[in-house]
């Protein structure tokens, strides 16, 4: 999925400068990679703030318009105010569409209702991870990825071998990892129950 955002270029730097900016209802930002210098721009703080909340800008190639010039980037870093709902600085990538990228896509659970594990065995589904570390081209990259839970029985879990990954797209994982993404548990309060009812042994 690719985003369009507007931004501009900006020429004043320095904490004095970025101060002046936010109380001007802007963001300074920087874009930096792809063999470039980096270039500090300026956001509109209202269309970035509402920008970050939606999951896909998080996980896509942005078409950042600059001045007229489009860069192809990715959000790598955000910084916000300590209490208040104001974002004080953003960092983007530029990407290559011939080189891969290094990117967390969110995972979006599904058919947990339809698993033995829930539908007839009582348990529940528990989401070990929320985002997996992936590596694709920048045209390969999916704003999420699925994970069917619909094969899980109770005590059973999902590890990132198993799941299926858009094509194109690999795990990116340490050498003999193979981390658990969601499992079927039974409730704790099942399992005290079960236990309460089970007669004690006689000596």
């Amino acid at each position: 999925m690719t985003i369009e955002f507007n931004a501009s270029a900006r020429a004043e730097q320095g904490s004095g400068a970025s101060r002046r900016l936010r109380r001007a209802g802007h963001v300074p930002a920087i874009v930096y990679g792809g063999g470039k210098a980096a270039t500090p721009i300026t956001l509109d703080h209202n269309a970035i703030f509402h920008a970050l909340r939606k999951e896909a800008f998080h996980s896509s190639v942005i078409n950042l318009n600059l001045d007229g010039a489009k860069e192809s980037v990715i959000l790598r870093d955000v910084h916000m105010h300590a209490y208040k709902p104001l974002v004080t600085h953003v960092d983007f990538q530029r990407v290559d569409a011939t080189h891969k990228i290094h990117v967390k896509v969110p995972l979006h659970f599904v058919n947990a209702e339809l698993s033995p594990g829930v539908k007839t065995q009582g348990g529940i589904a528990s989401h070990v991870l929320t985002e997996l570390d992936v590596q694709c081209l920048p045209g390969n990259l999916p704003e999420f990825i699925e994970v069917d839970l619909s094969g899980l029985s109770v005590g059973h879990s999902l590890h990132v071998s198993g799941l299926k990954l858009p094509a194109g797209v690999e795990a990116v994982l340490h050498k003999g990892e193979d981390p658990v993404v969601a499992a079927i548990a039974v409730p704790r309060g099942a399992v005290e129950a079960a236990a309460a009812e089970t007669p004690a042994e006689t000596k």
